[in-house]
């Protein structure tokens, strides 16, 4: 006799994980969409279905959040290669930024954000977002370690252009735990 369940019963604790990782999905696909709201969601249902099917392994891993992330990184680009992407069934509804420290500040980051090429896009999230590592953004992306610091460094530098002199302050060093580095830009957004 197998002690698997059912078919068609849910996994043990998927509900709570879902309840726990759940916003956080949500604001990360929001910024890899651009302020995307609608597009954000679809995408966090995709790659929660995708976790929802691989339950059973992916509990038992140490981190089953970094893997939802990388599946949802990963939804996001195959989204972004599908040519019908790139259509949009209205522009006339707006998002509205509501209860953020610096609603200007978000919606200009949001709008920079979006300009920026899905895997420029994808590296930014990752790395300052997410807060991963070289090594981790590299193994999510399936992209080597050089080419993630130099995707970083340019997406950066087209960031900063985007943004124009306001953000003139916000440059890269060695920690990003200060109040003008890149990572207190895009948490004051969020």
């Amino acid at each position: 006799m197998s002690a698997e369940p059912p078919v068609g019963s849910e996994p043990p604790d998927f509900p709570a994980f879902v309840a726990s990782r759940g916003k956080h999905l949500l604001r990360t696909a929001f910024l890899l969409t651009g302020g995307d709201a609608h597009l954000a969601e679809d995408l966090v249902q995709e790659a929660l279905g995708r976790v929802f099917v691989k339950w059973r392994r992916i509990s038992r891993l140490d981190n089953p959040s970094s893997y939802a992330q990388t599946v949802l990184v990963n939804a996001f680009l195959s989204h972004r290669r599908r040519r019908s992407s790139t259509e949009r069934v209205t522009d006339s509804f707006t998002e509205i930024a509501v209860d953020g420290p610096d609603p200007a500040l978000r919606l200009t980051l949001l709008q920079a954000l979006a300009e920026l090429p899905a895997q420029d896009r994808a590296v930014l999230v990752l790395r300052f977002w997410e807060d991963r590592s070289v090594e981790e953004t590299a193994a999510a992306l399936r992209q080597s370690s050089t080419a993630v610091r130099s995707r970083s460094s340019r997406a950066l530098a087209r960031l900063r252009d985007k943004l124009g002199e306001d953000f003139a302050g916000v440059r890269p060093g060695p920690s990003d735990a200060g109040p003008t580095g890149r990572k207190a830009v895009l948490r004051r957004a969020s």
